[in-house]
């Protein structure tokens, strides 16, 4: 399927008019990274939501991974009413989504009536740290590297069993494998031809190590329109396998082998070319060696908004391609920061972060630290050699709840994001907690039931 031009509003009043679309998904990115909104009548998308924007229950951007009110928010409760906020759409994100018959889809900016941003939405939350990028004359390029997990039960099935005793895709290990991935090569390829109609630039498909776990990989873009791709993609691939009788998951660890990872490529450029490379050691410039120090000095502090579930510090395990080391290496796999490439291509891998991030949250991390090592000029320690995860180096944070005391005793947050903005995501993390720590798991049921 070829690459779709960008959706201009007098293409789709023509597809409108001829009945090639009769429907608008009108969305928003969540707190959890999910797409939320409605799906709108195409007439009446052009008619009122097109000017106007539409509204939607402010409860979005305020409840727990179960849709469940909770508590604590400052933005939404109760006592306030669960009101409306507008959503606006973006129309640079508008475009044809393949999976669906007869449908555009549009991403939404969130605004309070008075026409203010929402400042914890995660789209808003990372614009804040562009503009402060734009400041000193610097765009970021990002690329996400999502991988999931493919089964053979349905989401439907799945559900019953209660994740138990499901049928992985693959048997076996088939990291690189091509008979591997010709095993799902029908999911595989509706999913990166459907990307592909949908506007994103699909790179290539992979095997993976768990079993039926596979990557699909998209280009690099600006860092916003790469988050938009992010979302979306994930969706789309989520809806495409229930299309076709499939389960696929992106957490962060669905056993106890390899976990689902989404490493993040940061690049910056200036007015006219990469703004990482110079002629200091490695090839650095200045900017490259306090970026990766900023994201060394305040990993600690923000590894939650890498990092959001309780779920996700499960991945982080010796030998296991999931770092564990605050280190940061040339081409090194061990590190939580792997600088790969060379000349105009040179850039930092962020592999703190599972298949379950925001990706917005994370990006806006990576970019608050690496702006926090520019503007203090932070040396950068020497690049580790070897095996980082067998070195004396400080770990990230293996809990959710050390991630949260991390953020909560911090300070770059809270100047690069706001009070409020941190805040609002660590009563997230307290909600997580709290939930966890009621349940009762499978594991103490295995544990005790009898010999306890």
């Amino acid at each position: 399927m070829p690459q779709q031009e960008p959706l201009t509003v007098d293409r789709l009043r023509e597809l409108v008019d001829s009945g090639d679309v009769d429907t608008v998904v009108v969305a928003l990115t969540d707190m959890q990274g999910r797409l939320q909104g409605k799906r709108c009548a195409a007439r009446y998308f052009l008619d009122e939501v097109l000017a106007h924007g539409t509204e939607a229950c402010n409860y979005l951007l305020a409840v727990d991974v179960e849709m469940n009110t909770v508590d604590g928010y400052a933005l939404t409760s109760w006592d306030t009413g669960y009101g409306d906020f507008v959503l606006r759409p973006d129309l640079a994100t508008l475009r044809l989504i393949p999976w669906q018959p007869a449908t555009a889809l549009v991403l939404c900016d969130v605004l309070w009536h008075s026409g203010e941003p929402v400042g914890p939405s995660p789209r808003q939350v990372l614009r804040r740290q562009l503009d402060a990028l734009a400041e000193l004359g610097l765009t970021a390029h990002v690329g996400t590297e999502l991988e999931f997990r493919v089964f053979r039960d349905s989401y439907e099935q799945a559900w019953d069993k209660r994740y138990r005793d499901l049928t992985p895709a693959n048997q076996y290990n088939v990291d690189y494998s091509i008979a591997g991935t010709g095993r799902v090569e029908g999911l595989l390829r509706r999913i990166r031809n459907d990307m592909t109609g949908a506007g994103l630039y699909v790179e290539s498909a992979k095997g993976e190590c768990n079993l039926g776990q596979h990557e699909i990989a998209i280009r690099y873009d600006e860092a916003l329109t790469s988050c938009d791709n992010h979302v979306l993609y994930k969706n789309g691939a989520k809806e495409i396998a229930a299309a076709d009788g499939l389960g696929l998951t992106f957490m962060a660890k669905f056993d106890e082998r390899e976990g689902n990872s989404c490493h993040i490529h940061v690049s910056l450029r200036d007015a006219n070319s990469s703004a990482l490379t110079g002629d200091d050691e490695h090839g650095f410039s200045p900017i490259m060696r306090h970026f990766i120090a900023g994201q060394l000095a305040c990993l600690p502090e923000l590894t939650y908004f890498l990092a959001p579930n309780i779920n996700s510090y499960k991945r982080y395990a010796a030998a296991s391609f999931a770092p564990t080391a605050i280190a940061w290496g040339r081409d090194n796999r061990t590190c939580a920061l792997r600088v790969v490439g060379h000349g105009e291509s040179l850039r930092v891998e962020n592999r703190v972060p599972g298949g379950d991030v925001n990706p917005y949250l994370a990006v806006a991390a990576i970019l608050a630290a690496g702006l926090h090592g520019i503007r203090a000029e932070l040396p950068l320690e020497p690049m580790l050699e070897g095996n980082a995860y067998a070195a004396d180096r400080p770990s990230v944070p293996r809990t959710l709840r050390e991630a949260a005391d991390r953020l909560a005793a911090g300070e770059v947050a809270v100047k690069a994001f706001g009070e409020d903005v941190v805040e609002h995501y660590l009563n997230a993390a307290r909600v997580e907690l709290a939930a966890f720590d009621s349940a009762v798991t499978d594991w103490e049921r295995v544990r005790g039931f009898e010999r306890l």
